[in-house]
């Protein structure tokens, strides 16, 4: 994440904040930024200098207008102005991440050889939120090359106990032996 985005993100933040609005924007950041991501022609389009501000302020306008916040509308346009509307993926982590830091949530992606159980699901949310006393917001994703165990990213961290990462560090000692 830039500092671009991690100023301009965490200044909505604080805007939306101190109105309460924080959990009523933070859901329509993340509908845009998905629209965003699907749709990179219409990101092309609102980067473009072949439009005219004021026509690419008139596409956010009539895009994201009706169906978001005015200050989350506003925020859009500011970034068309400053012709930096390629940072607002990076400003709605900023945004989530103040967000999450300030209601005591935490993210966390964990890599399995085959789907978690909802049960196992439910286990590892509850030892998780134990040991790091927070709410867990969990992404379980199937990664079959991991062959067992399992891998946990969050605040920027990774704990692997994969079978793989077992067999890696085995075939590094293996070679790095001298016979």
């Amino acid at each position: 994440m830039t500092d671009f985005a991690r100023t301009y993100g965490g200044s909505l933040y604080e805007l939306a904040r101190d109105e309460g609005l924080t959990g009523k924007i933070l859901p329509e950041l993340e509908l845009c930024r998905r629209i965003l991501e699907e749709t990179p022609e219409y990101m092309r389009l609102l980067s473009t200098p072949a439009l005219t501000k004021e026509a690419r302020r008139r596409a956010v306008d009539e895009s994201f207008g009706p169906q978001v916040h005015p200050y989350l509308a506003g925020f859009m346009k500011l970034l068309v102005d400053r012709n930096s509307i390629r940072e607002f993926p990076g400003c709605v982590r900023a945004f989530r991440e103040r967000y999450n830091e300030d209601n005591g949530i935490l993210e966390v992606t964990a890599t399995t050889a085959v789907e978690l159980t909802d049960a196992a699901r439910e286990k590892l949310i509850k030892k998780l939120a134990g040991m790091f006393g927070k709410r867990i917001v969990l992404e379980a994703r199937v990664d079959p090359a991991v062959l067992g165990g399992m891998r946990l990213e969050c605040a920027g961290r990774r704990y692997d106990g994969t079978v793989r990462d077992r067999l890696d560090r085995i075939e590094r000692g293996l070679r790095e032996t001298v016979l």
